[in-house]
């Protein structure tokens, strides 16, 4: 049976007891990833910033689990305005700045707690698998 291992990162952290990712072999799948400042761990009122930070997380989270952007298979955005997508597709194309190879991406309607403006979950697929 695979080994189920959870992955935690630096500056993000949810409040109840549950990892930010889980891995089994080359399979990463995150938590709700939020636009929560790392540093402050303060929600920015504006969805530009909480993009950026939600994009930071990616990056931080895949670092620690041994990938890198190119391991997304897919991206699942939970938005609390879906209709304004500037800043995510803004945040988008500086990741996946190749149409040819982009994961796929879904951005859903959704009803956030506090002051979050969008939530993230992806699913990666990790080259080098424990």
């Amino acid at each position: 049976m695979p080994e189920r291992v959870s992955i935690e990162m630096p500056g993000f952290k949810h409040n109840n007891p549950i990892p930010v990712a889980s891995r089994i072999g080359p399979f990463l799948a995150s938590g709700a990833l939020t636009g929560r400042d790392p540093r402050t761990r303060q929600m920015p009122p504006g969805l530009d910033q909480q993009c950026a930070n939600v994009f930071g997380h990616v990056r931080t989270l895949l670092e620690v689990a041994g990938g890198t952007p190119d391991d997304i298979l897919k991206m699942t955005f939970y938005l609390a305005d879906p209709r304004d997508r500037a800043a995510l597709n803004r945040e988008w194309l500086a990741m996946f700045p190749d149409p040819a190879c982009r994961p796929a991406r879904q951005a859903l309607a959704a009803q956030l707690d506090g002051d979050a403006l969008m939530h993230c979950e992806l699913l990666a697929v990790l080259r080098d698998a424990p």
